[in-house]
């Protein structure tokens, strides 16, 4: 992803995020999902299929997916 694709990404922050530093921040892109480090926002983006992100969302909130 280069850097004109990262600035137009809606990227938003958890609601469970607790402001310590710690977190990454989440975008729709291109029938994708993108994500990276809210601390180093110019930094490299992992970007995953939504079924995938769909699992590991699950996985963390302890719920199966769909």
């Amino acid at each position: 992803m280069n850097v004109l694709e990262k600035n137009r990404v809606p990227w938003r922050t958890s609601s469970r995020s607790s402001g310590n530093g710690n977190c990454v921040e989440v975008g729709p892109t291109a029938g994708r999902v993108a994500v990276r480090d809210s601390k180093d926002r110019s930094g490299p983006v992992l970007v995953f299929p939504p079924t995938a992100w769909r699992a590991f969302v699950a996985g963390v909130d302890g719920v199966r997916p769909d």
